[in-house]
């Protein structure tokens, strides 16, 4: 029996980044050569990043990750590593765009994964199944190919898939099986959503099996604007039991020694209703070099843990391939301002991040105290910059009352803080959660000011939930607590007039909480959430503020998604729309 050296590439690309894209295979099969690899694999679209979204559309990008694709075999070779079979994803077209009038059904952009040897491409496979759900548009993008490619190495059958095709059953894990194929390599730009990581385990599981055939699963790690990769590649065996498991939200490289089944003949030219094309890339490899190379499974990590972990990969990847080099918060000492402070502070530490506190004459000592305690605790760079003298001015010029008062306190805060971003070059990160998007409790141009929002996809019970984990982490490290009790502990408010607090305008949180998981994940109806106990009254009251809250949210900052169903990114509705529910 055959034994191959896998390295899987768990790593960080950038979207148009072709260049830097090209420089991390480099050097990261420089050092899966010098570990012994003999077949390294990429995640999905590589050298282009994912997901590229409408540049599918310019034929000069379609042509640059061609030509990258070309220029980085040759490159390979020249490294001295033209003798390992690197696979690499990019963007590749065999006709114009559907966009196009002369638009081939049968043929266009591809979504695809190219074998690299001996300085040459040797074979490339396109996606066959394309996910058109949730975040994914690719039917929009791409055209599905229908041919399996097989590829011989080192005497084992090699089958190549992408992301989706794992996701279906049939197609190229079913053609794989005719094929005999000993070993299926499925390369992934697979976002995060928390627990996903049990579901891809158990998928993988099913189509090894289906397959009949060790799998290997690659994904990146990373972000790119909204979407988290958080690693968790794996490789399980023919019977569904994992061989080998990275860490989440980690850059590793996974290398490890698989006896395979020796390939035995020439594939069918077809199967399972794919065409199956076969190419010996050798027939022999040396035995890879002492000792055995294995590696561990990664432990899993508890769910605030891996939520505040992709919170973090999320906020650190936009800031810098963003390239700003910090980031500014105003701190009010309330319990979002203060998490999405740690949250900047573990992503690009405290040394880049900057608080300010903008009191007015309705906040409270302990906002002042606490945000002044946050400061402390962190490290992170803080200042008070009073906001009566400027919202005075604007009330002795305009006859303003109410909501509209409230209102411009928020709005004046907004201006402050980007003016501090456009004098010190700060990037301003608005701080307002899932729940409070929701429902439109937020101030436009005020609060939601900001142009990275690391909680919008965090409810308002759940920011609690990471606030206590984070301090419990800390905790047991022996490390200070970064979030002061108080901030956890006291009602939440926006002191914009009096003794205010959220439950004036809002249910009870857990409530509240509970609806919206319902109404905006579920697409719960109203006679559903009935049903399911709650009072119509405040039924009737939520989905009312949800539904006539769209225009905020539209004018929203991007921000990490975490959940199924993410503002912008998965849920998306008409501004205009006069439906509701009865």
């Amino acid at each position: 029996m055959p034994t191959l050296r896998l390295a899987l590439a768990q790593v960080d690309p950038t979207v148009g980044d072709l260049t830097g894209n090209a420089r991390i295979v480099r050097d990261t099969t420089r050092r899966a050569a010098d570990a012994g690899a003999q077949l390294v694999a990429f995640p999905e679209m590589m050298l282009t990043g994912y997901p590229v979204e409408d540049l599918v559309f310019r034929e000069s990008f379609v042509r640059s990750s061609r030509a990258a694709l070309e220029a980085l075999a040759a490159d390979l070779d020249t490294d001295g590593l033209g003798g390992l079979a690197v696979l690499v994803g990019y963007l590749d077209a065999d006709g114009p765009s559907r966009m196009s009038a002369e638009a081939d059904p049968a043929r266009g952009p591809r979504n695809a994964l190219a074998l690299l040897s001996g300085g040459r491409v040797v074979t490339r496979y396109f996606k066959h199944h394309l996910p058109n759900y949730g975040v994914f548009d690719e039917d929009r993008y791409f055209v599905p190919g229908n041919t399996l490619q097989v590829v011989r190495i080192g005497g084992v059958d090699v089958a190549l898939t992408i992301c989706e095709d794992l996701w279906q059953a049939g197609g190229p894990f079913a053609a794989a099986r005719i094929a005999g194929a000993g070993l299926v390599v499925n390369v992934n730009g697979s976002p995060y959503e928390l627990n996903k990581d049990d579901v891809r385990a158990q998928l993988c599981a099913r189509r090894a099996a289906e397959a009949g055939a060790t799998l290997a699963y690659v994904n990146m790690v990373g972000a790119q604007d909204e979407l988290v990769f958080d690693g968790d590649s794996i490789v399980v065996g023919a019977d569904g039991v994992p061989l080998a498991r990275a860490a989440q939200f980690a850059e590793e490289l996974m290398v490890l020694d698989l006896d395979l089944p020796a390939a035995t003949g020439t594939p069918p030219a077809e199967g399972a209703g794919m065409a199956i094309e076969h190419t010996v890339l050798s027939e022999q490899l040396p035995t890879p070099p002492a000792p055995r190379a294995r590696y561990g499974i990664a432990d899993r990590i508890a769910d605030e843990e891996e939520v505040w972990a992709a919170l973090v990969t999320g906020l650190r990847d936009y800031v810098l391939k963003q390239r700003f080099s910090s980031v500014v918060i105003a701190l009010s000492g309330g319990i979002d301002s203060t998490v999405v402070a740690a949250i900047a502070c573990d992503a690009i530490g405290a040394e880049n991040v900057h608080g300010v506190s903008m009191p007015s004459e309705y906040s409270s000592e302990h906002s002042k105290s606490d945000a002044a305690d946050l400061a402390e605790r962190t490290g992170l760079h803080y200042r008070v910059q009073p906001i009566a003298p400027m919202v005075d001015t604007f009330l002795a010029n305009l006859e303003l009352s109410g909501m509209a008062v409230e209102n411009l306190q928020a709005r004046v805060r907004g201006v402050i803080l980007m003016a501090l971003s456009n004098q010190e070059g700060h990037l301003v990160l608005t701080t307002g959660n899932k729940s409070e998007l929701a429902v439109g409790y937020s101030t436009l141009y005020g609060d939601s000011v900001g142009g990275f929002n690391p909680l919008k996809d965090v409810p308002k019970t759940l920011v609690w939930q990471l606030a206590r984990w984070r301090n419990a982490d800390a905790k047991r490290r022996g490390r200070t607590e970064p979030i002061p009790a108080n901030s956890i502990s006291k009602p939440p408010s926006a002191e914009l007039r009096p003794g205010q607090l959220d439950t004036d305008s809002l249910p009870e949180y857990d409530e509240l909480d509970a609806i919206l998981a319902r109404y905006v994940d579920g697409d719960a109806s109203r006679a559903d959430l009935i049903a399911g106990g709650h009072d119509a009254a405040v039924v009737d009251r939520v989905i009312g503020m949800v539904d006539r809250a769209e225009y905020k949210r539209r004018q929203s900052a991007p921000g990490p998604k975490i959940s199924p169903k993410a503002f912008g990114r998965d849920r998306r509705l008409p501004i205009t729309n006069r439906y509701r529910e009865a």
